[in-house]
């Protein structure tokens, strides 16, 4: 029996969770991906395949404010308000949450609650 790596698990488990979730220009998709060391999200309305607002920690860690000094899971945490800013600008209040096939624990759930809090609803 072949060993299955971590990557094709989560690229599995992804598949299935994308199977029910799709973005719609009224409700979009909020997709996360984490690497070892950075956090991303998007906001996609699939039905035309557009990202209508992104966010990466690499944004916060540029601007300097504080939270750039922060360890991974308080970049997270800015990560999902500055998202959530940015997708209120574009007017978009409601979305769907895609964990992209991660453990909604950690880094993940970090970025959904302060997204949360900031006022997206999901």
């Amino acid at each position: 029996m072949p060993v299955e790596t971590r990557r094709a698990g989560r690229v599995r488990r992804h598949a299935r969770v994308r199977e029910r979730i799709t973005g719609t220009a009224e409700r979009p998709r909020l997709s996360v991906h984490r690497s070892l060391t950075h956090m991303y999200a998007q906001v996609i309305d699939d039905a035309t395949g557009r990202t209508l607002a992104s966010a990466s920690d690499l944004d916060v860690k540029t601007g300097r404010s504080p939270a750039a000094q922060k360890n991974k899971t308080e970049r997270a945490k800015a990560v999902g308000k500055l998202l959530a800013d940015k997708a209120k600008a574009a007017g978009i209040s409601d979305v769907i949450f895609d964990r992209g096939g991660y453990r909604y624990h950690g880094r993940i759930k970090a970025l959904a609650d302060a997204a949360r809090e900031a006022g997206l609803k999901f």
